[in-house]
Parts: C-alpha cells; structure tokens; sequence
C-alpha cells in the first residue's frame, strides 16, 4: 500500500512555514485528551487557541512517550515542571516566529522540579488548566497539515530513546489566571533529558 501523506494547505501566515519556530498567544476555545481504541496509541492533549485573527490554532501536547514505552527499560511519562509568576499584562494575541526557548536558562533564573505524570493524570491537569485560563502562550513549531498547529512543546535535548540534540529550540506553554494574576509556565521533558 502506497504511503499516503497527510494533506497540507494554505494558511492564513504567508510568512511562516512548516517547521518554523514560533510563539503564539491567545485565548482558549476548546481542548481534548486524544481517544484510540487502543490505549498505547494514546499521547497527545490538544488545545485550541483563537489570536484574533485569521484561523484558530491548535496546541499539540505529549502526554507520553511512546518511543520510551517501546525500548526497554524507559519511562514513558512525561515529567513536567512548573514556574510560578504574576502577570501585569497579558501578551499581544498572535502567531509570531521565535528564536525559541532554553529550559537551560530558564532553569538558571529558577530553580525547576519536575514531577512524573501518568498520562489519564496529566491529562486532568491539563483539563483544570486550561478550563481556568483567560489567555494561553505556547512556544513550539509550526505544523501545517489539514489545520494549523505547534507541535514540540517540549524540551528538545536528547533523551533516553531519542538521540537527536536540539539546544535551544525548546516548547512550553504558559497558562494566564485571572485570579490573582497568576501565570503558569509548563515545562515539558522525557526520561533521560537532562
């Protein structure tokens, strides 16, 4: 059987192309956990974010690793570190390219612990979350397929069943509250990433 490829189409960023990193804000319209008869296919939490302008976004998130689940000995869960801030402002809606992110740095100003998250775990957390939030921002690359996303919301150092080192094009999403102008940065890693 032939290998067929997922379609792509025009969107409305002439200026960004597949695999660009960027960084976008904007306010939540839905999300969803993803659903599989089979529960191992299971790894992705989806949000969906309006900027304003143009199409909506969706936020592609790994709730698993089913690399590490398929070589022995790995831990498939996601660890996942949270920053804590207040936020005087929110961001400007909108997709933009980005230099990108370095939990490196992020974790030189803060000190980060990451917690092990079962998947069905995770995906409650990211249910509560974006349930509450007024405005999300997520720094990630751009996919372009039947609809528009970010994907990579994750560190991408090398990890435990993936050997490829990409310093410095790392993804997260921050959650903004309205209550006491709370902001959560969500920072996402696999085993063995540093």
């Amino acid at each position: 059987m032939p290998h067929r490829h997922k379609q792509r189409r025009r969107h409305s960023y002439p200026e960004l192309s597949h695999g660009d990193l960027v960084h976008i804000a904007g306010t939540p319209i839905a999300f969803a956990a993803e659903v599989d008869r089979e529960p191992a296919n299971i790894d992705h939490f989806w949000i969906t974010i309006g900027t304003g302008s143009g199409e909506p976004i969706r936020i592609s998130l790994s709730t698993h690793s089913r690399q590490n689940a398929a070589a022995a000995g790995f831990d498939p869960r996601m660890r996942v570190g949270i920053v804590i801030s207040t936020w005087k402002e929110l961001p400007a809606a909108g997709l933009l390219k980005s230099t990108g992110l370095d939990y490196r740095a992020l974790e030189n100003a803060s000190p980060v612990v990451y917690v092990e998250y079962e998947r069905p775990a995770l995906e409650l957390l990211l249910t509560e979350k974006t349930s509450r939030a007024i405005l999300i921002e997520a720094w990630g690359e751009l996919y372009v397929r039947t609809h528009l996303g970010i994907h990579q919301v994750h560190s991408m150092r090398t990890s435990s069943a993936v050997p490829r080192d990409f310093p410095g094009r790392d993804g997260a999403i921050r959650f903004y509250f309205a209550e006491n102008s709370r902001a959560e940065l969500l920072l996402f890693k696999y085993c063995g990433q540093p």
